[in-house]
């Protein structure tokens, strides 16, 4: 019962940290409930005993993700433009691929149905054979590194490749940083170089 409540407060408050960052225009303050809504996240993965879900989605949602999304604003700015219209077509599609979602969820088995195909047949696999097919004694092993070991080489070529884009975003205004100047600026010193050498005051157009 306790567990129960704790679930429901959860999800209230995830409900209201969503609503939250779709209303505001601070892209700080949108950044910060995003950090809370994964260690909200991270609090219900832990509720349904997947701590190394939780783990990963605290250090990863709640961790990483905030401290490169607060980086970017460096570049970008803190707030976000108001649209000049209401955006309907992303809204229809929202909508409807949200309502198809939700119609999808109709078929699937009861929360927690101990006769449910994954229950009856995947798990128990894992649980009983991992270690005469993998030799692993942590069954999380087994599972990440042998039987999903396609599916996470997927996910760290996602992260490998997140990482190498953030860093080419958050590398592209070095050149401004060091002294680099654009074509308007360096067009503009060059005209100025080329009045000063043709002034006859300024010495640079004397002969000897």
């Amino acid at each position: 019962m306790i567990i129960a409540l704790i679930d429901i407060a959860l999800l209230t408050f995830m409900g209201a940290t969503a609503i939250a960052i779709l209303r505001l225009r601070s892209l700080f303050a949108v950044v910060m409930l995003s950090g809370i809504y994964s260690l909200l996240a991270a609090s219900m993965f832990v509720t349904l005993d997947a701590v190394d879900v939780a783990f990963t989605e605290a250090a990863v949602g709640a961790g990483i993700s905030t401290v490169l999304m607060i980086a970017v604003l460096a570049l970008t700015g803190e707030r976000e433009r108001t649209p000049s219209h209401t955006p309907l077509v992303p809204l229809i599609v929202v909508g409807l691929t949200g309502a198809a979602l939700i119609y999808a969820t109709f078929d699937m088995p009861a929360f927690g149905d101990a006769n449910a195909p994954a229950n009856l047949h995947v798990a128990p696999r894992y649980l009983n054979d991992s270690f005469g097919e993998v030799g692993l004694p942590n069954v999380v092993t087994s599972v990440l590194a042998s039987y999903r070991g396609y599916d996470t080489l997927g996910e760290v070529t996602v992260i490998f490749t997140a990482a190498v884009a953030v860093m080419l975003l958050l590398g592209g205004r070095k050149g401004d940083d060091a002294g680099i100047k654009n074509e308007p600026e360096a067009d503009a010193e060059a005209n100025e170089g080329a009045d000063a050498d043709s002034d006859p005051k300024s010495g640079g157009g004397g002969t000897a």
